[in-house]
């Protein structure tokens, strides 16, 4: 955590200074040399971005503007060399890895080239918006990487996923994160598309009628299986919410969710009864990204009164039960089950309500910007020798918007667990990149929690003084902190002000877009 502030620091010093003078700015090294990566900076500036190689930006706003359109000219290079690539691909392995790279560079164009065009035709987006979106740009392309590694593939791939474009994105992430500083931003409240009377209907037993599509098992739908009503609904020509009700039954398939597939509402008939479901894992022959039995990509997406599935079991390593990159997403009554990897939280802003959330290890894992208000977490029992994380927070830049906040919630075992609980290690998290951030705020604690409450990654010390863990006002037998880790990164959080910083408010912006949907939420602590 001292290096993160060191580095923020001599950042926000330097840019403050450029937001609020007028100074001459004389050359584009004095601009570059204000970013992590002053020569890349450079050498992109003089050599491929023509119209500036001899004027330097007039203000930070152009300078922005150009480093992130430098970043978006390098991504459309590097997404041709990977599709390119694709021809090289002879295992199963092989293809797996690199198919789920062309789909992440696809999405990496998408978020910055929507950053740059709201920002520079002044939309409604805010610098907070722009900074979820360049960080989901740069988690992508390291869920590539990593799906490589699922694979046994680093080498192979190597040609196509080393570049710099990921240090290019940085770059835009510590600039757009001056703004933020600068202006000690906090999200506001912006104006509802949706009446009360809309959003009383959204969380009504009528918005199962009044759906424009019906799946169910027994023919009496318009479809028989969520993929095909998702496929129809991309296919429309209207815009707005558009609901799917899944009538009870069991859907044994993977579903997925596309990014051109914008504010889809799954309703089921509650948990216990609507139940999608698949196996894919690790060992089955899927990275860790594939094995998803559902991938929700579009934005705006909504699910309530469902249950994800993934019932490869504790010992077929990672598996996906739901998986979401969906900006301002909401799941509220849904359960989420399996075991290794069950719920991957992967990028942009979510929100999760009263849901039932079941695994082993790694089990709430990925680099979104997500909260869990009212939600049960509930640990498994491994496989013998393992230990249970909760959480394994993938922020990798400290100057990522991200982090995992659990508020008014429940850490308990399940009935799997509990006649074991006293020979089995169970941890708040562990800390899977740099700048891991998880946060736990009025939550009860079960005692199934071992007293030092975090985990190293394996037996190393990677990531104790850079990290944040921390706890505020929780309860239960397992939340007493006298027997916590004592890393540098760890947090008994006693200051108000500290933990609202992980609310629903400044964590999510969710003032600005959870009130559209209906959904029950508490917007401070």
């Amino acid at each position: 955590m001292a290096m993160e502030i060191k580095v923020l620091l001599l950042l926000i010093i330097s840019f403050t200074s450029i937001v609020s003078t007028s100074l001459a700015r004389s050359s584009i090294a004095w601009w570059c040399h204000k970013t992590p990566y002053p020569e890349l900076c450079e050498y992109y500036m003089r050599h491929h971005h023509p119209h500036h190689h001899r004027f330097a930006p007039k203000h930070l706003p152009e300078f922005r503007n150009i480093m992130i359109q430098i970043a978006i000219n390098r991504a459309l290079v590097v997404r041709k060399q990977v599709a390119d690539f694709g021809v090289n691909c002879q295992t199963w392995n092989q293809k797996a890895a690199w198919s789920d790279c062309l789909k992440l560079y696809d999405n990496t164009i998408l978020q910055l080239n929507q950053t740059l065009e709201e920002l520079v035709e002044g939309k409604k987006c805010t610098e907070f918006d722009a900074q979820t979106w360049l960080s989901t740009a740069l988690t992508n392309l390291q869920t590539c990487q990593r799906g490589s590694m699922d694979m046994n593939v680093s080498n192979f791939l190597a040609p196509i996923t080393s570049d710099n474009l990921t240090d290019l994105i940085r770059n835009s992430l510590a600039i757009n994160g001056a703004f933020l500083h600068h202006k000690n931003y906090t999200p506001e409240a912006s104006p509802s598309w949706l009446t009360e009377q809309d959003k009383r209907f959204l969380l009504s037993t009528s918005v199962k009628g009044s759906a424009n599509l019906v799946v169910a098992k027994d023919g009496s739908g318009h479809y028989g299986t969520v993929q095909a009503a998702l496929d129809a609904a991309a296919r429309r020509s209207s815009t707005g919410r558009f609901i799917i009700y899944v009538k009870r039954g069991v859907y044994r398939e993977n579903i997925e969710v596309a990014n051109n597939n914008n504010d889809i509402m799954l309703v089921g008939d509650g948990m216990r009864h609507t139940i999608i479901t698949g196996s894919r894992s690790i060992k089955t022959g899927y990275t860790t990204y594939s094995s998803a039995t559902a991938g929700i990509d579009g934005l705006g997406f909504m699910a309530r009164d469902i249950t994800f599935s993934n019932v490869a079991g504790p010992a077929n390593g990672q598996a996906v039960a739901l998986r979401s990159a969906s900006d301002l997403s909401v799941f509220y009554r849904c359960a989420i089950q399996g075991y290794q990897d069950t719920l991957f939280v992967l990028s942009q802003r979510q929100f999760y309500r009263e849901c039932y959330i079941y695994g082993t290890v790694d089990f709430i894992f990925g680099n979104a910007a997500v909260v869990f208000q009212k939600c049960m977490i509930f640990a498994r029992r491994p496989i013998t020798g393992q230990a249970n994380m909760i959480t394994a927070q993938g922020r990798d830049d400290p100057y990522q918007n991200t982090g995992i906040t659990f508020h008014n919630c429940q850490i308990l075992p399940d009935h799997s667990l509990t006649p074991v609980v006293s020979s089995v290690n169970t941890y708040l998290g562990r800390p899977w990149q740099q700048y891991a951030r998880t946060v736990i705020l009025k939550t009860n604690i079960s005692n199934m929690v071992n007293p030092a409450g975090w985990s190293q990654w394996g037996n190393s010390n990677f990531a104790l003084d850079t990290l944040y863990y921390g706890e505020y006002g929780n309860y239960g037998p397992g939340a007493s902190t006298k027997r916590r880790v004592r890393w540098e990164g760890f947090h008994v959080i006693t200051n108000p002000s500290e933990a609202s910083a992980f609310t629903v408010t400044n964590l999510i912006a969710g003032q600005s877009w959870l009130p559209a949907t209906g959904v029950p939420f508490t917007a401070g602590l």
